[in-house]
């Protein structure tokens, strides 16, 4: 015999609980694995939308501040990282990125690459030393 809640006896209704209805979003095969940073937000309301956001597509997440802003003095004020358990990850990041909160994987984020600032340094390298040869030819 199955154990399920038939109700009041009246006949009356049960009150869902906002925390009962948030984990009746969850889906369990999501919620395996230990926890992995997915995004981060500017401050606690950004962070709970990205929360919200996943928990629509039923990604299970938590919020913890981030390092350097765990004092109780920062409040709602600092960025919040945006857990979610390591079988969840590949979901979130979809999810994150239909949303535009994440960078495309093949688009600049803007930082110069290795490759780039060693060919700058080069060329710099390069012309001081054309200066100083120049320099040191008009003096001889």
């Amino acid at each position: 015999m199955p154990l399920v809640y038939a109700g009041v006896v009246g006949g009356g209704d049960v009150e869902v609980t906002a925390r009962q209805a948030r984990a009746r979003k969850i889906k369990p095969q999501l919620s395996e694995g230990e926890l992995t940073k997915v995004a981060a937000g500017r401050n606690q309301s950004e962070a709970e939308l990205i929360q919200g956001l996943l928990l629509e597509e039923g990604v299970p997440s938590m919020l913890k501040r981030s390092a350097g802003f765990d004092v109780p003095d920062m409040l709602a004020a600092g960025p919040r990282d945006v857990l979610v358990p390591r079988s969840g990850v590949a979901v979130a990041r979809e999810v994150l990125l239909q949303a535009e909160l994440l960078p495309s994987p093949g688009a600049s984020d803007g930082r110069d690459s290795a490759q780039r600032v060693l060919a700058g340094l080069l060329s710099a390298l390069v012309l001081v030393a054309i200066i100083a040869w120049i320099g040191t030819e008009l003096l001889v």
